[in-house]
């Protein structure tokens, strides 16, 4: 008797063994139709053996082994493996998150994947010194290596990925590139695609439809792919003959997935460049404080590109003190100014405010009623623009009420700022400027959000305003100021990596002027000039302010110098929540040594989303190994714990979200 072991998508972390007599060990790695329950389910062989923990008369047989694509290789299986080990979540269902929807079906594209559009790019641009230093010793590297490329916004650090990529092809491997965004994907395929006329490149990311990630995907496993770009879920990507992994702006979040498998696919890309041998480069001008501190402590090597690739100077970068000011509509006169100036000129500007919508709230002077979400414990947006009220956590949306639903008060007003409030503002300031507005609302589909690319390429606006959309990645050359509105509030926020993500998001959108021969300026509009975070930005300081920040973790033994595990569990009622996670605890308690620091159950900064209250319970160590250890055991545990039946909870290791 042949016995298959088959991994399913299925929230158990076990295999399921089915007798396949014409099963063979070359199978490992092939999908499998079987029946379970009422029905059946696609599952991936993970081994073939001729013994089962199961009586044989128990064992079901296989309907079919499908051997209409190759087998997934070894090393994909263990890269699963890895990701189910570290992130405790059972190996069926990442194996099956990991493929592209079609092949979970058990179905194959009809298509080959679709050839991206480009024109050939015959001139490469010519490298400064320290671009050529950088590319010299990426190519050098042998073995397993994990360098991060540390270079200021504009340093050119895409063109020395480029020339990298190319080493890689002239020797007839295959390069996997992860931007952290689909925003970025567009511009960057063409780029890529010109620069590599006769490489296979295929995209990959959520807005690739369902066949064509499909065929991308199998493109990649038979080697007929030699570049590929996308998001964080192109890290399964299977690539036989990989030479070369790039993560640009590695320091960004979305890199992290926030539900199902709760994965960092910069973590999994250094991982698999482990596994397989291969150099990885980490990109970034803010690199995050763990990968700063392992480069600065001998764990990745550091190379740094610390001048512009094009403009002769890096953007001035000055605080305007608006504690004795009054604000125009929340601008500043020195801004009001400085955007004036540009206009005479027919430079253009970018005014970021990361905050959509007309305000944040609404709200009565009269009783106090405010637009609460009654599904989220947050406030519903005012969306002037269409007239509504949206809750940007959970999408209720709900017209603009004509009086206060309280006590019938005509008179309520919008409190706060968002870029459509900016908007108006400045359209009737400058009724002269052509002013465009990127955000998620008029940057709603992929078509529009090119529209709106080529409109500001083709020298058609006069001034931006947006949010984070705008703050990486992008290449005006016609943008000579930035003004930054409403920064102060990230300050103080309770997260500790809130200055971290505020000095990124500060410097990466600053770094959108000045990039080619005009000379660039930022204005930050802040009450506090005089705070150490935007002197750093001030001086373009990375270092004193990570420097600074990881003595603050240090001391107060936050990552990187402790690793930490997220208990997270919603129910109807709050109560629920946390006494499931109270028991939790007690069972955290008899399985844990003096490695293992247990925090209080607590709810959530954002306690009640989508009508469900939500509690955590936070797990830390200073001994990776040791946390992983007590997660496997406290996971055994956990899953034979009584709930009820509504309450639902999940383990988030490594968290960047609290």
């Amino acid at each position: 008797m042949t016995v298959v072991r088959v991994a399913l998508d299925v929230p158990l972390a076990r295999l399921f063994d089915y007798r396949a007599d014409d099963a063979r060990i070359s199978d490992i790695g092939l999908r499998v139709r079987v029946p379970f329950g009422s029905g059946n389910k696609i599952g991936i062989i993970v081994d073939v053996g001729s013994a089962s923990d199961q009586p044989a008369e128990k064992l079901k047989a296989v309907d079919a082994i499908l051997r209409d694509m190759p087998t997934l290789p070894p090393a994909w299986l263990e890269l699963c493996r890895f990701a189910a080990r570290y992130y405790q979540h059972p190996l069926g269902q990442v194996m099956h998150f990991a493929l592209p929807p079609l092949l979970r079906r058990g179905l194959l594209p009809k298509r080959q994947p679709k050839s991206i559009e480009h024109q050939a790019i015959a001139r490469v641009p010519e490298l400064n010194a320290a671009q050529r230093t950088a590319i010299d010793a990426i190519v050098a590297s042998r073995g397993f290596e994990t360098i991060l490329l540390h270079g200021v916004t504009g340093s050119g650090k895409t063109e020395v990925y480029l020339q990298a990529i190319a080493t890689v092809l002239d020797a007839g491997g295959q390069a996997l590139m992860l931007v952290p965004e689909i925003a970025l994907t567009p511009q960057l395929e063409a780029r890529v695609a010109g620069r590599f006329a006769n490489a296979r490149v295929v995209s990959m990311h959520s807005g690739v439809a369902d066949s064509a990630r499909a065929a991308g995907f199998l493109a990649g496993l038979e080697g007929r792919a030699d570049i590929i770009l996308g998001t964080r879920l192109s890290v399964f990507m299977p690539l036989p003959r990989l030479q070369m992994i790039i993560v640009d702006e590695e320091h960004d979040a979305s890199y992290k997935q926030q539900d199902g498998l709760r994965y960092s696919a910069r973590d999994l890309a250094i991982m698999r460049a482990k596994q397989v041998g291969i150099a990885i480069v980490l990109g970034s001008a803010t690199p995050s404080l763990e990968t700063y501190h392992h480069a600065h402590s001998g764990r990745y090597r550091l190379l740094e590109l610390t001048q512009r690739a094009l403009a002769d100077a890096m953007p001035t970068v000055r605080s305007v003190d608006t504690r004795r000011q009054k604000l125009q509509e929340g601008f500043s006169a020195e801004l009001l100014a400085a955007l004036e100036q540009r206009l005479q000129r027919g430079e253009q500007s970018l005014v970021f405010l990361n905050r959509r919508g007309y305000a944040p709230v609404l709200a009565c002077p009269s009783c106090g009623w405010i637009s609460h979400c009654r599904r989220c414990a947050a406030n519903m947006v005012v969306h002037l623009a269409d007239r509504r009220l949206r809750c940007h956590h959970c999408g209720l949306d709900n017209p603009i009420p004509g009086a206060c639903p309280d006590c019938g008060n005509q008179d309520i007003h919008p409190f706060g700022r968002g870029t459509q409030r900016l908007e108006l503002a400045l359209q009737e300031r400058l009724p002269a400027a052509r002013i465009l507005r990127v955000d998620r609302d008029s940057a709603s589909t992929p078509r529009k959000w090119q529209q709106l690319l080529a409109s500001i390429h083709a020298n058609e606006v006069d001034i931006l305003i947006g949010t984070q959309m705008l703050a990486k990645g992008h290449d005006f050359p016609q943008l000579t100021l930035v003004g930054v509105v409403g920064a102060d509030a990230a300050l103080f926020a309770a997260d500790f990596r809130a200055p971290e993500r505020l000095f990124s998001q500060l410097m990466q959108v600053g770094g959108r002027s000045g990039r080619a021969q005009l000379p660039g300026e930022v204005l930050i509009q802040t009450e506090y000039p005089d705070h150490p975070l935007y002197r750093a930005l001030a001086g373009h300081d990375y270092a004193s302010f990570a420097c600074r920040q990881l003595e603050e973790r240090q001391a107060a033994a936050f990552p990187p110098f402790s690793h930490q595990a997220l208990l997270r569990a919603e129910a109807p009622a709050l109560a629920q929540a946390l006494e499931f996670l109270s028991a939790a605890r007690a069972l955290a308690a008899s399985r844990a040594d003096e490695r293992i620091t247990l925090y209080d159950p607590v709810p959530m900064r954002l306690a009640r989303l989508k009508n469900l209250e939500r509690g955590q319970l936070l797990v830390e160590s200073a001994d990776r190994p040791a946390l992983q250890a007590f997660l496997a055991a406290w996971m055994t545990g956990l899953e034979g714990l009584r709930s009820p039946r509504d309450l639902r909870w999940h383990l988030d290791v490594d968290p960047l979200e609290f």
